[in-house]
């Protein structure tokens, strides 16, 4: 192969869809106190999965945020990692400033809602998706992917809400779709009230079957 040339890449054959169905479900939180940091989680409304020791060097604790298919573990000898130095954790939510106002009535110190700059990625604050220049209040349009809110738990752990109300086609698979709340239902319903006014007003004709 002269310089020139590029590397050739062997032609590796896909596996069967059925075998290639990797689900991301645990993220490991590092924390100090083990007992304070389900109580913390606990009162977040999430549900306690499991709560599994062996003796005395060993615990494991499991909670799952509602309608979410990914959990959270932390405990006793889970992880090296130093306590509170998991950040950029996201809760995806469809109304921010109805959950943020849960939070804060759970007794959990929540951010001010905020939206970023693109174009000023600079800034001190906490590390967020947009970089670290946060504006005060949501994003103006309430555009998806651009509005936050941020709390950390005890041991110092970041976590960040987003809000998304629409996704891209094809990001949602619908034979595992579910919503967490009847708000979350009913959005989606009217979303889909307005795409199929859309589509009616492109084709032109009444479409009961789209």
């Amino acid at each position: 192969m002269t310089q020139s040339e590029p590397a050739k890449v062997p032609p590796y054959p896909l596996p069967e869809k059925a075998a290639y169905t990797p689900k991301f479900e645990l993220v490991v939180i590092p924390v100090l106190d083990v007992d304070r940091a389900k109580e913390f989680y606990a009162r977040l409304g999430w549900r306690l999965d499991a709560d599994f020791a062996a003796g005395d060097d060993f615990r494991v604790i499991q909670f799952t945020p509602p309608g979410s298919g990914c959990s959270i573990i932390f405990g006793n000898n889970v992880t090296p990692a130093a306590p509170g130095s998991a950040h950029g954790l996201y809760l995806i939510v469809s109304d921010l400033e109805a959950v943020r106002s849960e939070f804060l009535r759970r007794g959990v110190k929540v951010s001010e809602v905020f939206h970023g700059a693109p174009s000023q990625p600079g800034g001190t604050d906490t590390p967020f998706l947009l970089g670290r220049h946060r504006l005060s209040g949501p994003d103006a349009g309430h555009t998806s992917y651009r509005s936050f809110a941020s709390f950390s738990d005890p041991d110092g752990n970041g976590w960040l809400f987003q809000e998304i109300t629409s996704r891209p086609p094809g990001r949602i698979d619908p034979a595992a779709t579910s919503f967490a709340s009847a708000n979350d239902l009913a959005s989606a319903l009217r979303r889909a009230t307005v795409a199929h006014g859309m589509h009616e007003k492109r084709t032109g004709a009444s479409d009961p079957n789209w």
